[in-house]
């Protein structure tokens, strides 16, 4: 069979709280109307991106499926860097917040046909202290929520919005912070500094509307310090954001300092406490599959 047919879905078995073989039966069910072979990997935690390579090398992939949320889409990026290898979404995270930047329908058939498409584009990709950025990552207030999240029995959109008011309350708000890019340095207070790739959280929550994820550069947005009110509006789905909130600047490279330990995140996967952060634009690019437009 000619090597453009030969797929591999890279599924995680844990993520978004639910069993995947149910979804897997229905992936490969929709793939009987196209001509494939299709290999699937279940991530284990351990060592999952060199696996995942040593697969699409010997088998000659060169369409990855990713039935996961964001943690997964980064172990695959990971192993097909300087591939020639497609990406393809099939969302079954927690929040899914890369795959809610692209519209993509609800149902694993319209998915399976994106996949199976010829749409693409070319995703930029980021490093940010040195971990893989696809979507957005960010410093402050937002990170100190996904530490709490981490840490609850609750996932999903309703974990995170139960953690809300509880990280507000006990957050030493607000932050001084130091940004240098463009070859200026900005000094301001805030409650978060997010590194934008994409145009909005998993939560639906539309927070860098002039961001393209194909341009070359990202956005450094700079939360102000408001009151708790505009920082819940800013988090939630169905607010606009709020121009004398936040400051948005592109770039390729940026350097974020803080007075303090802060919460730091890349992803919605919480790194730690830190005082630095520096982004950089990657040279290597995501071949992403999206749907026609």
């Amino acid at each position: 069979m000619d090597s453009k047919n030969k797929l591999l879905l890279v599924v995680n078995p844990i993520s978004g709280g639910s069993e995947k073989e149910t979804l897997i039966q229905e992936i490969k069910k929709e793939l009987d109307h196209y001509n494939v072979a299709l290999q699937t990997y279940r991530t284990t935690g351990s060592d999952d991106d060199h696996k995942i390579r040593k697969i699409i090398d010997a088998k000659a992939i060169t369409k990855v499926l990713v039935a996961g949320g964001d943690g997964t889409i980064q172990i695959v990026a990971k192993a097909i860097k300087e591939r020639d290898v497609a990406v393809a979404l099939i969302p079954a995270g927690s929040a899914n917040g890369l795959a809610s930047n692209f519209n993509l329908p609800n149902t694993v058939a319209a998915q399976v046909d994106i996949a199976m498409g010829t749409h693409f584009i070319m995703m930029d990709m980021l490093s940010i202290n040195d971990h893989l950025s696809l979507h957005i990552a960010d410093i402050g207030i937002n990170a100190a929520l996904i530490e709490n999240y981490e840490n609850s029995a609750i996932r999903g959109k309703l974990g995170y919005a139960l953690q809300t008011i509880p990280t507000l309350l006990a957050s030493d708000l607000p932050y001084d912070f130091s940004i240098a890019l463009n070859g200026k340095t900005i000094k301001i207070k805030g409650v978060m500094i997010a590194i934008a790739n994409a145009n909005q959280f998993g939560t639906g929550a539309i927070i860098n509307p002039d961001g393209e994820m194909d341009d070359g550069q990202f956005e450094v947005l700079i939360f102000k310090n408001l009151g708790v009110y505009d920082i819940l509006k800013t988090l939630n789905k169905t607010s606009k954001r709020d121009p004398d909130f936040v400051e948005s600047y592109a770039t390729k490279k940026a350097l974020i300092t803080c007075d303090k330990e802060v919460s730091f995140q890349v992803d919605g996967e919480y790194i730690g406490n830190v005082k630095e952060v520096f982004a950089e634009l990657l040279s290597s690019k995501l071949k992403i599959m999206i749907p026609k437009t």
